[in-house]
C-alpha cells in the first residue's frame, strides 16, 4: 500500500476513533453532569492537574521518539517501557505521600484517597504509551479505534452506574481509571509487542536526548494549562472551577475529535518523508487547510448555540459555564494552526525549536493569567486572556516553519481564510433563527441546519479547495474499500 493510501486509511480510522469516543464520552459527561454537582467536577479538575503533569513526565517525549526515530525495534520499546515504568512508580509514591497536603491546601479532605487512586493511571500509562507509539508508527490506527470505543463504553457505563448509586466524586475517579485500564488491555490483545527484560542505556540516552526537550515543552504546556485550574480552585472556588471545567471540556472534545484525527497521522507521514521538504510542506499544508475547514465552522456553531444547548442538556444549574464554553470554542478554533506547525517541527526532529516556542508562549501567557487573576481578580477576564494568548501564539508557532519547511505565516493565513470568512458569514445567517424565540431544541436544530447549508453552499459556490479535496478523498477511499471487498 502506498504512503498516500495508508495515510488516508489511517486518517479515516483516526477520525472514527476520535468521533466515536468523543460522542460517547460527551453523552457520558452530560449524564454525569445531570447527576453530580459542579463541585465534584471542580475537585476532579484539581486532581487531574497532578495526574496530567505526571503523565507528561512518565512519557518524557519518549513515545514521540519511538514514532519519529528510524529503525526502532523491540529492544527500544522495552527500554522505553522500563524507563517510563520506573519514573511512574516514583511519581505515584510522591503523589500518594503529597495527597494530604494537597487536600489541606484546598480545604478538601475528601480529595486524599480519590487522588491516590487516580494517580494509578500513571503506572498504566507507562505501558499504554508504548503501545500507542507502536500502532501510530505503523499507521495501524484501527487498533486504537477498537481500544478507545470499548474503553469509553465500559468506563462510561460504570461511571454512570456509580453516580446513580450516590458515590459522588468516586464515580468520576472510577471512570478515569477504568478507561485507561481497559484501553491498555484491548490494545494488548491487538499489539503483539510485550516488554522484555532488556534495557539499553545507549538507546535510552539517544531517545532521551530527543525527548527531554519535548518533556520540558510538555511540562510547560500542561503546567501552564493546569495553573489556571489551581488558581481558580484556590483564588475563587471549586464551584467556579467546575463551571470552567465543563465549559472547557466540550470544545476540547470537539477539537480533539477533528484536529486530533489529522495531526497524529500527519506526524507519522511527515516523519517518513522528512528529507523531501516539498512533500513535507504539501502534507502540512493539507493538514492545516483540512483541519481549519472542518473545525472553524463547528466551533463557531457551538459558540452560537451554547446557551440553549447547555440549558437543554446540562440543566439550568450549568448556565454559568456558557461564557467559558464560548471562549474555549474560539480558542479551539485556532487549534489547527498550533498543532500543524508544532507537529511539523516534531516530525522534522526539531524538538529544540518546539521547546523555545513553548518558553516564549508561556512567558506572556503567565503574565496574562497572573494579572487577570490577582490584580483584576476577574475569572471572566482570566479565561478571556486565553483567547488573546491563542491568537498571538498562532504567529509564534508558525514562525519557524518559514525556514524549516518553507511555509510562512502569511501563506498559512491565506490558506485558512476561506474557512474563517465562510464560518462567520454562515453563523450570522444562522443567528437570525434565534429571533423566532422557538423552544431550545428546535432553535438548535434549525441553526445547525441553516449554518451547515450556508457553509457548504458557499463552499460549493466559490469552489473552496478544502471541500473539493475532502469529497475527492472520500470517493477514493470508498472506491478503494469497494475494490478490496470485491477482490
Amino acid at each position: 500500500m502506498s504512503l498516500k493510501s495508508k495515510t488516508i486509511s489511517s486518517l479515516a480510522w483516526k477520525l472514527l476513533e476520535r468521533s466515536g469516543s468523543s460522542v460517547v464520552g460527551l453523552v457520558v459527561q452530560i449524564v454525569l453532569a445531570r447527576l453530580l454537582a459542579p463541585e465534584a467536577f471542580g475537585a476532579l479538575a484539581i486532581m487531574l492537574v497532578f495526574v496530567n503533569i505526571g503523565n507528561v513526565i512518565v512519557q518524557s517525549g519518549l513515545n514521540t521518539a519511538l514514532v519519529q526515530f528510524p529503525g526502532v525495534n523491540d529492544d527500544d520499546c522495552s527500554t522505553v517501557f522500563w524507563l517510563s515504568l520506573c519514573i511512574s512508580v516514583v511519581l505515584y509514591v510522591l503523589v500518594f505521600l503529597a495527597a494530604p497536603v494537597i487536600a489541606s491546601f484546598y480545604s478538601m479532605d475528601e480529595l486524599i484517597w480519590p487522588l491516590r487512586a487516580m494517580a494509578l493511571v500513571l503506572i498504566i500509562n507507562a505501558y499504554n504509551a508504548v503501545q500507542i507509539a507502536i500502532v501510530q508508527r505503523n499507521l495501524e490506527l484501527r487498533k486504537v479505534f477498537n481500544a478507545t470505543i470499548v474503553s469509553v463504553l465500559i468506563s462510561g457505563t460504570i461511571g454512570i452506574g456509580l453516580a446513580f448509586w450516590g458515590t459522588g466524586l468516586w464515580a468520576l475517579v472510577a471512570q478515569q481509571l477504568i478507561y485507561q485500564l481497559v484501553n491498555c488491555c484491548v490494545l494488548a490483545l491487538q499489539v503483539s509487542w510485550r516488554p522484555r527484560l532488556v534495557f539499553s542505556a545507549s538507546r535510552a540516552k539517544r531517545f532521551f536526548s530527543f525527548g527531554w526537550k519535548l518533556l520540558a515543552s510538555g511540562l510547560l504546556d500542561v503546567g501552564y494549562q493546569s495553573l489556571s485550574d489551581l488558581v481558580i480552585g484556590k483564588q475563587f472556588s471549586a464551584t467556579q472551577l467546575g463551571y470552567v471545567s465543563q465549559g472547557k471540556r466540550y470544545p476540547q472534545a470537539l477539537g480533539s475529535m477533528l484536529d486530533g484525527a489529522i495531526q497524529p497521522v500527519m506526524l507519522s507521514a511527515v516523519s517518513r518523508v522528512q528529507d523531501d521538504l516539498s512533500y513535507v510542506k504539501r502534507l502540512v499544508r493539507r493538514a492545516l487547510k483540512t483541519s481549519c475547514y472542518l473545525i472553524m465552522p463547528c466551533m463557531t456553531l457551538f459558540a452560537l448555540v451554547a446557551e440553549p444547548l447547555v440549558r437543554l442538556l446540562l440543566g439550568e444549574q450549568w448556565l454559568p459555564c456558557v461564557y467559558f464554553l464560548q471562549v474555549y470554542c474560539f480558542t479551539q478554533a485556532l487549534l489547527p494552526i498550533h498543532t500543524s506547525n508544532l507537529q511539523a517541527l516534531n516530525a522534522m526532529g526539531r524538538s529544540d525549536l518546539f521547546l523555545k516556542l513553548e518558553l516564549i508562549k508561556k512567558s506572556y501567557g503567565l503574565v496574562f493569567l497572573l494579572v487577570t487573576a490577582f490584580v483584576f481578580k476577574d475569572i471572566y477576564l482570566m479565561i478571556g486572556s486565553y483567547l488573546l494568548s491563542g491568537i498571538i501564539s498562532t504567529f509564534v508557532n508558525a514562525y519557524p516553519n518559514k525556514r524549516v519547511i518553507g511555509y510562512p505565516y502569511i501563506e498559512q493565513v491565506r490558506d485558512i481564510t476561506p474557512g474563517i470568512v465562510l464560518s462567520l458569514i454562515s453563523a450570522a445567517i444562522a443567528w437570525s433563527v434565534s429571533l423566532l424565540m422557538l423552544p431550545d431544541g428546535i432553535t438548535i436544530l434549525l441553526q445547525t441546519i441553516v449554518m451547515a447549508a450556508a457553509y457548504l453552499g458557499f463552499s460549493k459556490l466559490f469552489h473552496v479547495e478544502a471541500l473539493e479535496y475532502l469529497l475527492a478523498t472520500g470517493k477514493e477511499l470508498f472506491a478503494s474499500k469497494r475494490n478490496h471487498i470485491e477482490s
